[in-house]
Order: C-alpha cells, then sequence, then structure tokens
C-alpha cells in the first residue's frame, strides 16, 4: 500500500475550526475497548486484527468495503442479556438493527427470542429455523399477507398498533380457528434524551396508541372482547440510543398505571410488559453505557417497586436490545482514495464506500471514530472528515476526528460501532453494490452476506 506523503490538514496545536470533535488521544494508535468487539486488537506488525484475523488479510480476500463481524463477540454480548434477565424475563433481540440467517441461529443458539418487524424479516427467521413461539411481531402497518402469515406460524406474539390493528389481526385469526397471542403498543408521553428522529414515544409520532385520552384504554377493552385475540400484556417503547433509565422509570410508571386501571375495570391482570429497546452504545469514547447486568437490575426494580405501590402482581418483563448487541460488533473496513487538505479546515479522507453502507451519520447526525487499521503511525495527528465516494455533500461517515497526518491513498480505515443499522438500511444510491458481511471466530473468517455483483444490480432491471 502506498505511504507516500502528502500536505496536511490542521495539526491539533493549530487553531481548529469550530465543531464537535474531541481532542485527539494520547495514542491514535491505541483502540478504545468501548467502542470495538473485544477480539479486536494490533498484530506485531500493527495492523489491526479481528478474531485473529489480519484487517489487510479481511481486505485482500473479501474486498473493501465490508463490514466485519465479530461472531465471538456477538454470542458473547447475547449471552450477558440472557444471563442478566435470568429465566423470569424474555429478551428479544431486535431484527430490524441487522438481521441474517446465521445471526438467526446464534440467537437460537443463545437461547434469545426475536423481534420481527416486517414480513422479510419474519421469513429470515423461520427460514433460520427460529422457532415461531420464540418472534414477537411489531410493525405499524403489517398488511394483512403479513398478519395472515405470522398467525399461521404460531408466531408468539403480534404487537397490535393501531384500532385498525385489533380488529384486522383478530378477523384473521378466527378466520384461521386460532387464538392469537398479542400486546398492545402503547405511547405513554415520554421523549427520551435522543434525537428527534428516533424517539418514538411522544405522542405526535406513528408508533402506538397514546396512553393520554384514553385511547390505550379503550384499545385493551377491546381487544379483550375479541374471540380472536389473547391479550397477554402491555408494550412501550420509548426511544433509541438512550444511557439514562430516568425515562424508563417514567414509562413504567404509566404503563403499571394503565395495568392497574385494566385490572379495577376488567378483573384482569395482564401477564406481560414489554418496556422495548433502545439501550445505547459506545460509538465514540464520550460514550458511556451500562452493562446488561446493571440494566436488568435497573428495570426489574423500577417494574416491581410500581406494581407493589399499584397492589398488582409483578409481570413478566421483556425487553428488546437490538443495537446494544450487534452494534459493537461490526466494523466497516474501508481503504482511503483520496486525501484532500483544506487549509484552515480539515483534510477530506475519501473512502471507497460511504453512505450507502451507513446512512446514520447523514439522517440522524450520528458520531464515530475512525481508526488507521492497515499500520500504526508516529506522524502527528490532523482533523479529518470521512467521506463517502456518492454524489451528495452530505455523504459524510465521520464528521470529525483525527487521524495520522502521513494518511494516504491506499491505506485501511477502519469504523467500529456499526454493525446496527448499517447493513440493514443500506442501499444502493448511485447504483452501489451493498458490501458483504464477513463474519470472523478464531482465526477463520468466512462470508454471511456476500457482496451485490452488478448482475445483481442489472437482474433487477427489467426496462
Amino acid at each position: 500500500m502506498s505511504r507516500s506523503a502528502h500536505p496536511a490538514g490542521p495539526r491539533h496545536a493549530d487553531v481548529l475550526p469550530e465543531g464537535h470533535y474531541t481532542a485527539p488521544a494520547d495514542d491514535l494508535n491505541a483502540l478504545d475497548p468501548k467502542v470495538w468487539a473485544h477480539t479486536v486488537g494490533r498484530d506485531a506488525d500493527g495492523v489491526v486484527t479481528a478474531g485473529g484475523i489480519a484487517v489487510t488479510q479481511l481486505a485482500e480476500e473479501y474486498g473493501t468495503p465490508a463490514y466485519i463481524l465479530d461472531e465471538a463477540d456477538f454470542r458473547d454480548r447475547a449471552r450477558a442479556w440472557r444471563t442478566a434477565f435470568g429465566t423470569d424475563a424474555d429478551v428479544f433481540y431486535a431484527g430490524k438493527a441487522f438481521l441474517s440467517r446465521a445471526v438467526v441461529r446464534w440467537l437460537d443458539e443463545e437461547g434469545l427470542n426475536l423481534d420481527v418487524c416486517s414480513g422479510g424479516e419474519l421469513a429470515t427467521a423461520l427460514s433460520a429455523g427460529m422457532p415461531a413461539e420464540r418472534i414477537a411481531f411489531h410493525g405499524n402497518n403489517k398488511s394483512p399477507e403479513e398478519i395472515e402469515r405470522a398467525v399461521r406460524a404460531g408466531v408468539g406474539r403480534i404487537v397490535l398498533d393501531s384500532f385498525q390493528e385489533i380488529v384486522r389481526v383478530a378477523h384473521i385469526a378466527e378466520s384461521l380457528g386460532k387464538r392469537q397471542p398479542v400486546q398492545i403498543r402503547i405511547t405513554v408521553g415520554v421523549e427520551a434524551h435522543t434525537h428527534e428522529f428516533i424517539a418514538t414515544a411522544h405522542e405526535d409520532q406513528k408508533f402506538g396508541i397514546p396512553l393520554a385520552g384514553g385511547q390505550a384504554a379503550e384499545a385493551v377493552r377491546r381487544a379483550l372482547q375479541l374471540d380472536g385475540l389473547d391479550v397477554i400484556g402491555i408494550h412501550s417503547h420509548i426511544g433509541s440510543q438512550i444511557f439514562d433509565m430516568s425515562g424508563f422509570e417514567v414509562a413504567a410508571h404509566r404503563v403499571v398505571g394503565l395495568l392497574k386501571d385494566v385490572r379495577d375495570e376488567h378483573g384482569v391482570e395482564l401477564a406481560e410488559i414489554d418496556l422495548g429497546g433502545g439501550l445505547g452504545i459506545a460509538y465514540t469514547s464520550d460514550d458511556d453505557p451500562r452493562e446488561p447486568h446493571e440494566i436488568a437490575k435497573a428495570l426489574s426494580e423500577i417494574v416491581t417497586r410500581e406494581c407493589e405501590g399499584a397492589r398488582l402482581r409483578t409481570p413478566r418483563i421483556s425487553v428488546e436490545p437490538g443495537r446494544a448487541i450487534v452494534g459493537p460488533t461490526a466494523f466497516t473496513l474501508y481503504e482511503v482514495g483520496t486525501v484532500k487538505p483544506l487549509e484552515g479546515l480539515r483534510t477530506y479522507v475519501s473512502v471507497d464506500g460511504g453512505m450507502s453502507d451507513n446512512i446514520r451519520t447523514a439522517l440522524y447526525d450520528a458520531e464515530y471514530s475512525v481508526a488507521l487499521a492497515s499500520r500504526t503511525s508516529d506522524a502527528e495527528p490532523m482533523l479529518v472528515r470521512v467521506v463517502g465516494k456518492h454524489c451528495e455533500s452530505g455523504d459524510i461517515v465521520v464528521k470529525d476526528a483525527f487521524l495520522p497526518g502521513d494518511l494516504a491513498p491506499g491505506d485501511l480505515i477502519a469504523v467500529p460501532a456499526t454493525g446496527a443499522y448499517c447493513r440493514s438500511m443500506a442501499s444502493n444510491y448511485n447504483h452501489a453494490m451493498r458490501p458483504p458481511v464477513v463474519a470472523v471466530r478464531d482465526g477463520a473468517a468466512r462470508v454471511i452476506v456476500r457482496r451485490e455483483t452488478e448482475e445483481d444490480l442489472l437482474r433487477l432491471d427489467v426496462g
């Protein structure tokens, strides 16, 4: 790979432009374990390794860009969530974060359940052998065909999202001679401290049935009267990338209040409460997420306290971590194409991917870390913006970070914590081919989702 020098951008000793970046680390070659999978490190030559394999070898064999997913790390995190909540609670992996048949099999083997929100995700889960009774089916606009397939398969629960869906699911279940277990998703008016576009519990949004004005109580009232439905509980989800547990405390208080009202009106104590997911991960060294056992203890104490106050039996708790499991397990490997210094501003580093493989920076103003992966360097840090190759000025992967000042075309860089919502939200913008997902473990690598080809693109174009 080329190591040629080039005019450098601003160093950390210079006056830097305004931005939300943090100061450069004392050692740019160090890899903060908070943002990388557990097996990621550097070999004797300074090359980043994952699962015992050097990224230079992975790039040579599988090309770039590529998502590198650490299977052992994924399994460890899944197991940590399962262990933290124990046998008296349910952990549903949120498939929308990232789903493939290999991932479904890992989840099954580690004893987790699975949350899907589309017919495609349901098909993936069933084709990989996930027992239907361990699947929850979400979505704010499930089609009749999707509902029928879920009911026929025997999914463990369908999460009802509207008054129309209450009737729709009941009708389909009755027509099939079944009684479908359901939860009713409510919005409790709690807005988690998160980006506006991923805050999902305040009333003015598309998900759930509002608690305000008695709408949620009316939804339960109607569902209890329908023979095709078995109302097993209430579902609440307050947002994404959450670090503060106080939002869950307020949400649980309001959900338990609804459970008490249901008990008082109908003489029924619903058996389950699903508090959703949204637990945050570390994208940068500034993030400080909680461990699964801390989250489990806090949520259990909150629900138990609220139920004791309402004189209710404590329901079975469910949670839906997705990002918290898969997010830290993967990084995206890129090759540097051009390095463009802008005097007094920053250096633009263009890579061979971009918003087609990670839309989150453009969509959510997300922040990421980045590291030189194919070697180490003692060069002075320079402020960079890592951008993609697409014809879009918002095509940014990492807004502001520091990389060594001798970075050059041909170098490999890696962006950690891209396991969640990167491949699953990837696109063919500019007719880019979506990257592969390469699973690594114990010195071996295998493709679990292959790279798209030009043939794949042209096959869909029937014009």
